[in-house]
């Protein structure tokens, strides 16, 4: 199967729109590294359906399509409320409760049991993304919280509630989200999606379900909340991947903030060599229409310039009607600004949190990017078993191929939301010049280097060892 060449990859995600074979053998030709599981909807057998499929995808046509399980997380909703939805108008006053009803214009109810306690008067309450907005007037500390309506409108069942100003004591990992957590173990999931992380706790609270299981999937964190921002740098560090979710993060803060908010997580994730994945509405017109809105494009391109890992589809290849046309469109915009922008990234900052054992490697791998550059390189090409080498490179956003070879078969899937990374499966180890001339047949015989062509290798040495990376040779591929 020939693959899209673009360095910025893409995350798909499924649902009905994308769950026949030959449509998601077409979406991944077109372009599509990644697929989402959104646990937010779907079965438990649904999702195993998904998985399954991509694995057989994967082993029919040597594809190396990664699984992102995205979990719910502590998603706050209203409860079902009578037919045909009610009507908040501006000024009313109108009843919150955690006991179970079915709301009408008195009263609703929501899935929230500790959300009196919580919430303070004159704090917001924002419903259905935003569309709607009340105030707290009042709370009983028990069951019941008083709210005026500050924008009103029509409300119906089970839409999510958004609290910008509380600090919610939900915990990040709820019990659903440990039911699908354990769903996605059992399948090797090479990422896993935490939503609505507050602190860096968060993350270590989940890698330690992950460890006791005895698994090595890797996290994202999703950026939602205020207090993520607070507390970003901490977040980076303790995570293996980002996600810009900007839909709930739209919400929760002020939304004219979020393109800056975009770009600054962005850069902090390639000074950290962390991957990071812009989400929500990218192509959202195209749910319904094949073609998308020039604002749209122009999103896409930017999130490509910002220095984006992974460009991410949601609602548009999971249930709109132009799944394939879809990614065809994003391909081809990212395609047009890696083709004719390059050098589009600006310089990776200086991370201070390198720690002291990975200094060496980490000045292997920026010399290997640079002598990339001074000799005109056509490819970096690099042997690991953790994958710290393929992170590191790719974080600087070279203009050479980046092709990883491992004999970690989790970790060949995993490094395709890597930026620009190509990964291969190779578990020859007898010396370090036997394994660099294979590798290298290997990339001229795949069509990926030609005769004359130079690249850089890094590796480790003594190989047999298979520890950090401390060699660089240029090699003329013959």
């Amino acid at each position: 199967m020939k693959l899209s060449n673009n360095k910025t990859k893409i995350v798909a995600t499924m649902g009905p729109a994308s769950a026949q074979k030959d449509v998601l053998v077409a979406m991944i030709q077109a372009g599509v590294n990644v697929c989402r599981l959104n646990f937010s909807h779907g079965k438990p057998e649904v999702h195993q359906k998904t998985i399954d499929l991509i694995r057989e995808i994967n082993q029919e046509y040597k594809t190396n399509v990664s699984i992102l399980a995205d979990l719910q997380g502590p998603k706050i909703r209203i409860g079902l409320v009578k037919d045909g939805g009610i009507h908040l108008a501006n000024g009313a006053r109108i009843n919150m409760t955690t006991k179970e009803c079915i709301g009408d214009e008195n009263q609703i109810y929501i899935t929230y049991d500790t959300f009196p306690q919580d919430v303070k008067p004159n704090e917001i309450i924002l419903l259905d993304d935003g569309k709607l907005q009340m105030k707290v007037i009042e709370t009983n500390r028990v069951d019941l919280v008083v709210c005026e309506v500050v924008h009103g409108g029509i409300l119906t069942s089970r839409k999510g509630v958004n609290l910008p100003n509380t600090k919610v004591s939900i915990p990040s990992l709820t019990p659903e989200d440990l039911i699908n957590l354990d769903q996605a173990l059992e399948n090797d999931v090479e990422w896993i999606g935490l939503s609505f992380v507050r602190n860096a706790e968060d993350i270590v609270d989940l890698k330690r379900v992950i460890a006791r299981a005895g698994k090595a999937s890797r996290v994202i964190a999703k950026i939602e909340k205020p207090e993520a921002i607070d507390n970003i740098d901490a977040i980076i560090e303790a995570t293996d991947g980002v996600m810009v979710a900007r839909g709930d993060l739209g919400v929760e803060m002020p939304l004219e903030e979020v393109p800056l908010l975009q770009k600054m997580i962005a850069r902090k994730c390639r000074a950290a060599s962390k991957p990071v994945i812009v989400a929500t509405q990218m192509l959202e017109s195209m749910i319904t229409t094949p073609r998308p809105t020039r604002a749209e494009v122009n999103d896409v391109a930017n999130s490509v310039l910002d220095g984006a890992d992974a460009v991410m589809l949601s609602g548009e290849t999971s249930v709109g009607e132009f799944p394939l046309i879809v990614i065809e469109t994003m391909a081809k915009i990212v395609r047009n600004v890696e083709e004719l922008g390059y050098p589009f990234n600006s310089p990776k900052e200086s991370y201070d949190k390198v720690p002291e054992a990975a200094k060496t490697s980490n000045a292997v791998c920026e010399t290997a990017v640079h002598l990339a550059k001074q000799v005109n390189a056509t490819g970096i090409v690099s042997m690991t078993t953790s994958g710290y080498t393929a992170f590191e490179i790719s974080s600087y956003r070279p203009k050479a191929g980046t092709f990883i070879f491992t004999a970690n078969t989790q970790l060949l899937n995993s490094l395709s939301l890597l930026w620009g990374v190509k990964a291969f499966y190779y578990d020859g180890f007898e010396s370090t010049d036997k394994s660099i001339a294979d590798i290298n047949a290997m990339l001229k015989a795949e069509g990926h280097v030609i005769e004359g062509d130079l690249v850089i290798n890094t590796a480790s040495v003594p190989i047999y060892e298979k520890g950090k990376t401390n060699m660089l040779k240029v090699s003329v591929i013959d």
